[in-house]
């Protein structure tokens, strides 16, 4: 009998169901990876602050009457410019996949706690922004700053923005 190389395929593909709540117990990241993640990125945002802190460093020389420089503008607006880069990179990272460039690195992506992807907004919105903003309260900013990454080390190893956003990290 002949086949005919141009027929479209005949197998059975099933969808691909959200985790379950076991399975995502078993697949939660390690806390040193989540650490490795951040720190990843923080080197990451490196690459865009260390100019800024550059050309700032410059402009304080303006500020005591030496005369500006051509090469001070252009340092902030490289930074400036590595800076959205960046924030381009991770936002389009996030919103495909759940995943920084840090987490991406080490296989972990974040995930609602019902195994659904994160979208952008929540992430930004309940998982960045809230803590963010009460970081900047005097005190307490600092106390949330503290507490925040010290909930990992409790039974579900998950930190305060991940209970404000109801996400998880997991291995992917």
């Amino acid at each position: 009998m002949e086949t005919n190389p141009y027929a479209a395929p005949a197998a059975v593909v099933d969808d691909v169901a959200a985790w379950d709540a076991y399975d995502l117990e078993n697949r939660k990241a390690g806390r040193g990876k989540r650490l490795g993640a951040a720190l990843l990125d923080g080197l990451v945002n490196i690459i865009w602050l260390a100019p800024m802190i550059w050309g700032a460093t410059m402009a304080g020389d303006v500020s005591k009457g030496l005369k500006p420089s051509a090469p001070m503008v252009g340092v902030v607006l490289l930074g400036l410019a590595l800076m959205i880069g960046v924030v381009v990179v991770n936002c389009l990272m996030l919103h495909r996949s759940g995943q920084t460039i840090g987490k991406r690195a080490l296989d972990i992506a974040v995930v609602r706690t019902d195994g659904n992807r994160v979208s952008l907004p929540r992430y930004i919105f309940l998982r960045v922004v809230p803590v963010g903003l009460i970081g900047v309260i005097p005190f307490v900013g600092r106390l949330i700053g503290l507490v925040d990454p010290l909930l990992i080390f409790g039974k579900d190893r998950r930190c305060l923005h991940d209970l404000i956003a109801d996400t998880i990290v997991v291995d992917i």
